[in-house]
């Protein structure tokens, strides 16, 4: 195998290839990332038996062939490099990298003993890359991130005809948003439950790539179990999380007493102010009435803070607590100018929306995203 290709080509495809490398691989053979040659080029691939990546990438080859070698090394390696082209040679149980008059030699790992990637299923449908990217950010922030309860580290996607929704929880707070996309038949209908992470990361990734061509096998089809994302000459597959999701629908109340609209920078600058004196697990105090909202954090001998900024109010006035952290990530993922709040009770969810002005980074409604959050209870 010898190949010469330039320098930000080698980056960006190692890049991909690598993003996804166990930090502790099962096998040594894991940790690497296979380099093939190819009619128009390099082809490089990572998997770990959850999460596989492939990319395509255009080279001069003069031999063809297959090495593997470790990715994160590689990967290094390739963002260091300077701006000359980089040949790749492999000799006997090595590869030779050079470029300009850097030289690297890398030892290969046993390539025979490397698995075969999945098949990637059929295309489903596309969307475009930053409407995927903002709609996944929004909601993964919401996932759990406790591996012993694996239903609740993942998103739920959910797909009726051109309407996609994407929905998360970890129990203490919940994000849902829905969105179109282009989808390959009509009258499709499909329920898949993705690894959070690996779904953010991905989305983050394909941003930029144009169109992203969604891929989820049928029941007993090519590639059941996993999903599959395409765009930029990049791809990817995810092994799907099983159980049963929570049945989230029945958590979003119908109606509300009380609904408050803020300005949302002011506010999110407002809450982490008051936050700086409240101690882990500790939460912040919001008391709405006619005109104004006023933030409380710390009690008694502790350290103690409030603001006060306005708010218009439609409804009874009300006090609610929430967990500071949480009311941010709600806050942080509407991307709109305004932020409005809708309480029932102190004690039942409230749900943050959307309040006006134009949304961010989005090509949809900023509206079409809920962000329920489950108040914290104040003692007396």
């Amino acid at each position: 195998m010898k190949f010469k290709v330039e320098r930000d080509v080698l980056a960006d495809a190692v890049a991909w290839a690598a993003r996804s490398l166990p930090s502790r691989p099962p096998l040594p053979v894991l940790a690497g990332v296979l380099l093939e040659t190819g009619p128009s080029g390099i082809t490089l691939s990572s998997f770990d038996y959850e999460v596989s990546a492939r990319v395509d990438a255009r080279a001069e080859v003069a031999d063809d062939g297959r090495a593997l070698v470790s990715g994160r090394l590689l990967a290094d390696i390739a963002r260091s490099l300077p701006d000359r082209p980089v040949e790749l040679a492999a000799e006997g149980a090595k590869v030779v990298l050079t470029c300009g008059s850097a030289r690297f030699t890398l030892m290969t790992l046993p390539v025979d003993d490397y698995p075969a990637l999945p098949t990637m299923p059929s295309a489903s449908g596309s969307i475009s890359g930053d409407l995927l990217a903002a709609a996944v950010g929004q909601v993964a922030v919401a996932a759990g991130r406790d591996d012993t309860l694996p239903v609740l580290t993942g998103v739920r996607v959910e797909i009726e005809g051109e309407t996609v929704t994407l929905a998360a929880t970890d129990r203490y707070r919940l994000a849902v948003r829905e969105l179109t996309w282009k989808p390959e038949q009509g009258g499709l209908s499909a329920v898949a439950l993705v690894p959070a992470r690996t779904l953010a990361e991905t989305a983050k990734a394909l941003a930029s790539s144009g169109d992203v061509t969604i891929a989820l096998a049928a029941p007993g089809g090519v590639g059941e179990g996993l999903m599959g994302f395409e765009g930029g000459g990049r791809q990817t597959t995810t092994r799907l999380l099983e159980g049963e999701f929570p049945k989230y629908r029945s958590l979003l109340p119908s109606e509300s007493a009380t609904v408050a609209t803020v300005e949302t920078a002011p506010f999110v600058e407002a809450v982490k102010r008051v936050a700086l004196v409240a101690e882990r697990n500790t939460p912040i105090r919001l008391a709405f009435a006619a005109g104004e909202v006023v933030l409380e954090a710390g009690a008694g001998d502790e350290a103690q803070a409030s603001e006060a900024m306005e708010a218009d109010l439609t409804g009874e006035a009300i006090s609610i607590a929430f967990n500071p952290g949480y009311l941010l990530d709600g806050l942080g993922a509407i991307a709109a100018s305004h932020a409005q709040l809708s309480f029932t009770t102190p004690n039942k969810p409230a749900v943050i929306t959307a309040g006006g002005g134009e949304s961010s980074g989005d090509t949809e409604p900023a509206a079409d995203y809920r962000y329920l959050i489950m108040p914290v209870r104040l003692s007396g």
